[in-house]
């Protein structure tokens, strides 16, 4: 038996933060704009009002800034540091929105002002045989159970006598000598200092 990775697509909600002061302020105007009253997002998180406040102090220190007014320079770069710090916590709430709503994700994302970007994701990997680059061959592949973490394999033709294979430290071993069309069943389990898990569910397997 088989099992292969499935790729899938993720909308992702993207920040183009432009680095001129007097751009990012339009930049972030217009976020709030957008996201003000929409239906897709009624519950922003930060508040737009908060949102509003810092484009506001960042505004009027790039005033001070301009005017070459002593320690105006510092205030404007941390006040530009906290908008930046709320625009990523208010692209964080979008993305918890559009998740899970893939077909609408790019138009809710670019109601909110934002960019969209398209990641590929993969479902999880579970335990699969494979057969292997030659004849009599089967590659067994399992997910990972972390660091420091030994693997035992087992594979047998009746379900009730097992045979061990070589212990791995990897989430993959190879069983050869095989003969073509024997159906196989295969399993694994992991193990650390700390103990052994139990072995896991067995998957069949035609030999190739």
């Amino acid at each position: 038996m088989g099992t292969s990775t499935t790729k899938a697509h993720r909308s992702l909600a993207v920040l183009a933060l432009p680095k001129r002061i007097n751009v990012l302020i339009t930049y972030a105007d217009n976020v709030v704009a957008r996201m003000t009253g929409n239906a897709y997002f009624p519950s922003p998180s930060p508040a737009l009002a908060k949102v509003s406040a810092a484009i506001t102090d960042l505004q009027s220190s790039e005033t001070a800034t301009l005017a070459r007014t002593k320690g105006a320079a510092a205030t404007r770069n941390a006040r530009r540091a906290a908008l930046v710090s709320l625009l990523q916590q208010l692209r964080s709430y979008v993305q918890s929105i559009v998740d899970g709503n893939e077909e609408n994700a790019p138009a809710m994302i670019q109601s909110a002002g934002m960019a969209v970007k398209k990641a590929a994701t993969r479902k999880p990997r579970v335990f699969a045989a494979l057969a292997g680059a030659n004849s009599g061959t089967v590659k067994l592949v399992a997910p990972s159970a972390g660091n420091r973490v030994s693997y035992a394999w087992q594979y047998s033709a009746d379900g009730k006598t097992w045979i061990d294979l070589a212990m791995t430290l990897q989430a993959r071993a190879t069983l050869t000598g095989q003969t073509p069309g024997t159906v196989l069943q295969l399993r694994y389990r992991w193990a650390t200092k700390t103990g052994e898990a139990d072995w896991s569910a067995p998957v069949t397997f035609t030999v190739k």
